[in-house]
């Protein structure tokens, strides 16, 4: 009976953040290209784009020499039912242009009755199964919370483990690590020879934040071909700055060729692009 009733109060009352995790995937679908030593992935934090940018990424996303024809995109601050955008759902917009299988996830807003907040979002050519929300432990400004997404694919009937995170950024930076350790927690559920990416924007803004990083990763035996260069502009009282905060951390994976697209502009990040080696 109660196990009845428990059921009864789910379907009625769910919880609030049930549908802050949405997968699906564009029609007609793009085919993966059968046989390749190396497929290319892409992250990079589009700044909530809508409307005639949003169109211009999408075209990037299918032409540019260096982000085009990306197999697995990892995005950050993706809007889905937000004024400012539109109410577009971005995501799903991509994924029908592009033809891929698509995943998003935001965090709990910090009231109930705000909108949803922005997003990240994982596209890619190969099906996404295990799709996993993960809430980054600590609060930022007025109960702000950030979100990474995992999902697998399976790629040459080898399963990746495949990760999209926005870290908060006005939190100490011991703070910031743990963020990071959520989704190393969520990887540490897979057998330790599943190859795996996390990109993302881990707002890694603060003095030796860079060292901190490739530390932190390093030690839990992942890579980066990406350090020390910046992946953020902004002009500040007309004072440019520049930033290091986004990353490509790869295990079990080795890159063939990477780059920061500093020619895309849609956003105040700059996408970063990897062509991975498959694993032997």
């Amino acid at each position: 009976m109660i196990r009845i009733l428990l059921v009864f109060l789910f379907l009625v009352f769910p919880r609030p953040d049930v549908p802050l995790l949405e997968s699906g995937k564009g029609e007609p679908l793009r085919k993966p290209t059968a046989a390749t030593p190396a497929i290319k992935i892409v992250s990079y934090n589009i700044r909530w784009r809508s409307g005639d940018d949003l169109n211009l990424l999408i075209k990037l996303f299918k032409d540019d020499p260096e982000i085009g024809g990306a197999a697995i995109l990892a995005l950050q601050e993706v809007d889905r039912r937000k004024k400012r955008s539109g109410n577009t759902n971005t995501v799903k917009m991509i994924a029908d242009e592009l033809g891929l299988h698509y995943a998003w996830a935001a965090p709990p807003a910090a009231k109930p009755n705000d909108e949803e907040e922005t997003g990240v979002a994982i596209l890619s050519v190969y099906p996404l199964s295990d799709v996993r929300r993960i809430v980054l432990p600590h609060e930022g400004p007025n109960k702000r919370r950030r979100v990474a997404l995992g999902a697998t694919v399976e790629i040459d009937k080898r399963q990746w483990r495949v990760y999209s995170a926005h870290a908060e950024t006005r939190i100490a930076f011991d703070k910031k690590l743990e963020q990071f350790k959520a989704m190393l927690d969520d990887l540490a559920q897979y057998p330790p020879n599943t190859p795996a990416i996390i990109m993302g924007d881990l707002n890694t803004w603060e003095p030796k934040a860079g060292r901190k990083t490739i530390k932190f990763f390093s030690d839990a035996g992942m890579k980066t071909p990406f350090g020390n260069k910046p992946t953020f502009k902004r002009r500040v009282m007309l004072v440019p700055i520049e930033l290091e905060l986004d990353w490509v951390w790869l295990r079990g994976l080795e890159p063939a060729s990477f780059g920061i697209d500093r020619e895309v502009e849609v956003s105040d990040h700059w996408p970063l692009w990897t062509n991975v080696k498959m694993p032997q």
